[in-house]
């Protein structure tokens, strides 16, 4: 795929691309200060690594979610950064159980 080469993505960036993109709370501008990934090009790795139906699952739970784009959030939420991330790049601590 395009983006894959374009950005020379390994599997783990892809999926963490994934599910930072499921995820409610993350938005888009956090997909590209990480990777530099626009919205659009989200969607479209979404839609080639997604089964059909996911894909159009998920495109209905994104389109126009307030928490997906920075700029139609509450003033209330500050950071886009998940506690589990560390502070640099994109590696997730271990999860402390």
């Amino acid at each position: 795929m395009l983006i894959i080469e374009k950005y020379k993505l390994s599997q783990e960036d892809i999926d963490r691309i994934v599910e930072m993109a499921w995820e409610d709370r993350t938005p888009f501008d956090a997909i590209e200060f990480q990777f530099g990934l626009s919205e659009n090009e989200v969607r479209a790795l979404m839609q080639y690594e997604m089964h059909p139906n996911n894909w159009r699952k998920w495109r209905e739970r994104v389109h126009g979610r307030a928490t997906k784009h920075v700029a139609k959030r509450s003033d209330a939420v500050l950071a886009f950064k998940s506690r589990m991330q560390r502070p640099t790049g994109n590696k997730i601590s271990k999860k402390k159980y």
